[in-house]
């Protein structure tokens, strides 16, 4: 399905004037959009080939500040340009902005034009090629979590993020009368995801006050990773327009449900009609090599945590009784788990990573999960018996790291992500991780300052 948009239909809407902006993004390390807003027919007479934006894009933090360290850009370099290639295949209709189109570009190295190793499209790129090289496609869908907000985004900020004024009052996990009251929001991010190329299955209330879940349909890897980046982007556009906000942080409530980004996967034939985890006579139906890809990402899980929890705040998600995980384990059909399978008995069958919050970077997070289940059936490992029970009570089993200072120290010790992602590339993410904890230690806080401004 990809943009659903081709490069002749966008001529065509520009000369009609149906289109009048195009809006050339790449995916920042922070999962944004970034990039520039073409005049719609310069795009088409030369854009469209490339254009070149600032490598401190994929060298900054989450505010935007160039962060000192990385290899690959720096105040001593210059920080000079990449290319910003557009994948026209990506290329589509944005119905809640006026007159506008959207492509996703790769980004290129300045001098070779060859894919930039530390973007994160070219990251999952990579995944995707091993993948294509042993002959399977990876089908991807991830469920976002997110809250609804009776706030703009200024009247949120005025208030401090406190206190606010979330959609209902009441938690409305599947209930329609409830989530009825949301529908000026969220009937238009379905209809309108859909006009713009992004399949949506459905939304649903969700574990707290105001909460929602957006269920987009499966696809490839990258075009899974591209609509996800598109719809959480557009999601806040779509609630601005309406008045309203929307975080995907992952808990920005401590005492509320937090917001997850399940992520479920599966491996297909090259021409992706034949399921290769199914096998009718296998246990649970799973195939050996799904098995060994589940075992795989068991093993890794704590290497590659960082990649589905990239903040301080992310790991205040992972509470007990929260429906968030907090143990390593697989088991079926059961929410306390890790990892969860699903659509057991079916064509459909597949394994659902519940680590992940909805504030990771999607193709980062494939890409960790893609390298972690390659090394399981390079390994030829044998899948543990599922867990039966309460996860969150049970002794002996391993847990899921409970800092980004722990996750951290696994990060930079991963062999198995610094040889399917590259060294420098890894190093890269590790110098990011560092920071963004860097940046929490030195700031003082509010809590600081209410017990020691004037008590020493």
């Amino acid at each position: 399905m990809a943009g659903n948009f081709s490069f002749d239909q966008l001529k065509k809407a520009v000369s009609s004037g149906e289109i009048d902006t195009v809006l050339a993004c790449i995916v920042d390390m922070q999962g944004r959009l970034a990039g520039k807003r073409f005049l719609a027919q310069y795009f088409v007479d030369s854009a469209h080939d490339e254009t070149h934006g600032c490598n401190y894009l994929l060298a900054a933090d989450i505010d935007m500040e160039p962060v000192p360290g990385y290899k690959a850009a720096s105040w001593s370099k210059g920080y000079g340009d990449f290319v910003m290639k557009p994948d026209l295949a990506t290329l589509r209709r944005i119905p809640w902005l006026e007159k506008t189109a959207l492509v996703i570009c790769d980004v290129l190295d300045h001098h070779t034009h060859d894919d930039l190793p530390h973007s994160p499209r070219a990251i999952l790129k990579k995944q995707v090629k091993r993948l294509s090289e042993r002959g399977y496609i990876g089908y991807f869908a991830s469920e976002l979590e997110f809250y609804l907000f009776n706030e703009t985004y200024d009247s949120a900020r005025k208030k401090h993020w406190q206190s606010l004024d979330t959609a209902s009052p009441y938690i409305g996990d599947y209930q329609i009368g409830i989530t009825t009251k949301e529908e000026g929001v969220m009937r238009r991010l379905r209809n309108e995801m859909e006009a713009a190329g992004i399949p949506i299955e459905n939304s649903k209330g969700e574990w707290g006050p105001g909460q929602e879940e957006i269920n987009v349909r499966y696809a490839e890897a990258l075009d899974m990773a591209d609509r996800h980046v598109i719809l959480k982007n557009g999601a806040k556009e779509i609630a601005e327009s309406e008045g309203k906000a929307i975080s995907f942080m992952s808990k920005y409530n401590y005492g509320l449900a937090g917001n997850s980004s399940h992520i479920h996967n599966s491996l297909w034939s090259a021409d992706g009609k034949t399921p290769l985890f199914f096998d009718k006579k296998a246990d649970w139906t799973l195939s050996t090599l799904g098995q060994q890809w589940a075992a795989g990402q068991l093993k890794y899980a704590k290497e590659f945590t960082w990649f589905l929890a990239p903040y301080i705040n992310s790991y205040k998600r992972f509470q007990a009784g929260t429906f968030a995980p907090t143990k390593i384990m697989w088991s079926e059909d059961n929410r306390t788990a890790g990892f969860r399978l699903c659509g057991e008995g079916t064509k459909g069958i597949r394994m659902e990573c519940r680590i992940g919050g909805a504030d990771l970077n999607p193709y980062l997070a494939f890409a960790a999960l893609i390298a972690a289940g390659l090394a399981g059936i390079d390994e030829k490992l044998e899948l543990q018996k599922p867990f039966v029970g309460d996860a969150y009570q049970a002794s002996r089993l391993p847990e899921i790291p409970k800092t980004l200072r722990d996750a951290t120290d696994t990060l930079a010790k991963s062999k198995m992500l610094k040889q399917a992602l590259g060294e420098d590339v890894l190093e890269h993410y590790v110098h990011t991780a560092k920071w963004e904890q860097f940046e929490y230690d030195r700031r003082i806080t509010d809590w600081e300052l209410h017990r020691g401004f004037e008590r020493y």
